[in-house]
């Protein structure tokens, strides 16, 4: 078993590895640059911040005094007989614990909402980066990644904030108040403590590095069991469909069994670094014990049995924070490993800088013209290759090729998903580089082949592109399409609720809303892959009546597999390895007899002989016997 945990921790530990490398985790483990980041988040609430620090420096002198109140009852009236003395000492030791009272609710209080402020700022930064992020950042990250970030890794820097920032600046303030009155009341004992200081330090040191790996490998390793989890969900379907289950089970049973064995080394580690910190704090109290009875008892210097009283008192002051302050640290190492990933992620730059937007869109005519482009989603791996055509406005182009051909990418582009690796993409005689990404797409309709909805209403869905559209206008956008029917013949019509990804929808529903919403934005430029591919034949019909109306004066780029979804169309583009091979009309690039009369003949072969097998299924179904 033991070999087992070796194999696969170690197996995890080059994951870890690998991920430092690319995502530079060689950040020192309590960074002062990290928390002067995080406490940046605090400007939009200095006032509360402040208010806070003067709590916390309140603490700090309470928890000191209290003990040098209670030794002093002691060495003062309890010692000399003097009830009257002992009342007085017990009013102002009782009135001053209620006032501690009071500064411990407003200290946690208020570093309770300081916190919520900072994880609600840092929330919504790293939503609005996430949003800015090009489509090229998502490919090559996984969602559980990102969904760490949100979760797991803000609560990670909540609890820094909230709770190990101050607490920790009470308790360091607390035994340095201590430490001041132990040096006013015997200097020589207060040597002692002092000695305690290498040793802290040497502990410290010699642990640091290996909790700040520890947890860094805890943090990471949770990441990956997210991802897993994320991807999990989203693909069960396939998972079943396959009988994949057992394999991916065992694939995720390895990834928690890694995250389980870096806890239990976190474990390990904080259960021998924490007792020798509370070790050498006992060590300490009994060489001040065994000291300061010495020098009582022999006379050595000025000390009395009371000063020893109070100095016990304030020692325990000081050295009782110390565990504290060590499960402050371990909390401190996660916040600071979960704080390094999400300012790496907010750092980490888009692929290009976007100008600035103005709400406008810059789309007036719908011409689109590419000069010399070409795009790589990797380095020397070219998916186009010097693509040079221009479509005059109002036009509908058909996009065709073999699979992997690059249409999808060439759509991708000019929606500005993506940006040419190579020569110029122009909307309207204008390089689609400098036009705000956002505005651009106002006047954009766009249905691809993942026809994603949102959980919501089908009408919440629809109007996506244009929230402030009343549901007569989403009326009117279906019914142009000759769909309104059936969104009237779901349970509660519009209203009907749509599960997440569009569960509860058929998928030729889900195809029709897409439709809709690209209807309802009147677009100037069209963007359709694979529109019709999910739908039945009826259906398909039905919105080939309405394409030509919703074509009619837009610019188009139209993606089918069924050729004869694109006969009609006023230009077609045949690509083949990334290359325009072929452009013209149906009837003339059927008769030049290339690439596209051998993909027509090939469909209308494949469509001769699904027709002959209808055929001969509905012939046998008429002779069965009933």
């Amino acid at each position: 078993m033991k070999q087992g945990v070796t194999g696969s921790a170690a197996a995890g530990l080059t994951i870890v590895s690998r991920d430092a490398r690319e995502h530079g985790a060689d950040v020192r483990p309590l960074s002062l640059s990290l928390y002067a980041r995080l406490f940046r988040y605090t400007r939009a609430c200095a006032a509360k911040r402040n208010v806070l620090f003067v709590t916390v420096l309140l603490r700090a002198g309470q928890s000191a005094v209290i003990p040098w109140m209670m030794a002093s009852t002691i060495n003062g009236p309890i010692r000399n007989g003097d009830w009257l003395g002992l009342l007085r000492w017990l009013t102002a030791l009782a009135l001053f614990t209620l006032f501690t009272q009071v500064t411990l609710h407003f200290r946690q209080r208020l570093a309770f909402e300081l916190g919520e402020s900072v994880v609600h700022d840092l929330r919504r930064d790293l939503f609005r980066h996430m949003m800015e992020m090009p489509m090229s950042y998502f490919n090559r990250t996984r969602p559980g990644l990102l969904i760490n970030r949100f979760t797991s890794d803000v609560e990670a820097v909540r609890n820094g904030v909230q709770n190990v920032v101050f607490a920790s600046l009470v308790n360091l303030g607390g035994m340095l108040v201590a430490a001041g009155f132990m040096v006013y009341y015997d200097r020589g004992l207060f040597l002692v403590v002092l000695a305690t200081a290498p040793i802290l330090w040497g502990l410290n040191r010699i642990f640091r590095t290996r909790l700040s790996q520890a947890h860094r490998a805890v943090q990471e390793s949770f990441s990956r069991v997210t991802a897993t989890v994320s991807e999990s969900v989203r693909g069960v379907r396939v998972t079943q469909s396959f009988n994949r289950w057992a394999r991916n089970a065992q694939m995720f049973h390895d990834l928690v069994f890694d995250h389980s064995w870096f806890n239990i080394r976190v474990t390990q580690t904080e259960s021998l670094y924490l007792p020798l910190m509370d070790l050498n704090g006992q060590f300490f109290l009994a060489a001040l014990l065994i000291l300061g009875g010495y020098r009582v008892l022999y006379g050595v210097g000025t000390t009395t049995i009371g000063d020893l009283v109070q100095f016990f008192f304030l020692a325990g002051t000081f050295f009782n924070p110390i565990h504290s302050l060590a499960n402050h640290y371990n909390q401190a190492l996660t916040a600071m490993a979960s704080a390094e990933r999400i300012f790496r992620f907010l750092d980490t730059p888009p692929d290009w800088t976007e100008p600035p937007a103005d709400g406008r869109s810059p789309v007036t005519e719908g011409q689109v013209e590419l000069d010399g482009v070409s795009f790589a989603y990797v380095p020397d791996r070219p998916v186009l290759r010097n693509l040079s055509f221009s479509v005059k406005p109002g036009a509908s182009v058909a996009l065709v090729g073999p699979t992997g051909s690059g249409k999808t990418t060439l759509l991708h582009l000019i929606a500005k998903f993506y940006i040419p690796t190579a020569g110029v993409l122009r909307i309207d005689g204008r390089d689609i580089v400098t036009l705000n990404g956002g505005d651009l797409r106002r006047s954009y309709g766009i249905v691809l082949q993942q026809n994603f909805l949102f959980s919501g209403t089908v009408l919440d869905n629809i109007r996506m592109g244009r929230p402030e559209a009343t549901e007569s206008e989403v009326r009117e956008a279906a019914r142009r399409l000759d769909c309104l029917d059936v969104f009237d013949a779901l349970p509660n019509g519009l209203q009907t609720r749509v599960g997440e990804q569009g569960a509860g929808i058929s998928l030729g529903e889900r195809q029709l809303i897409c439709f809709a919403r690209a209807m309802l934005v009147n677009p100037r430029i069209l963007l359709l892959d694979e529109a019709t591919s999910a739908v039945d034949a009826l259906t398909e019909a039905r919105l080939q009546a309405a394409l030509e109306r919703l074509l009619v004066g837009r610019t188009s780029f139209v993606i089918a597999h069924r050729l004869s979804t694109v006969r009609n169309a006023d230009r077609i583009l045949v690509l083949d390895r990334g290359r325009l091979v072929e452009d013209g009309t149906h009837r003339d690039l059927v008769r030049r007899d290339g690439l596209y009369a051998r993909l027509y003949r090939e469909f209308m072969l494949a469509q001769s002989e699904e027709t002959i097998r209808k055929k001969n299924r509905r012939a046998g179904d008429s002779v069965r016997p009933q």
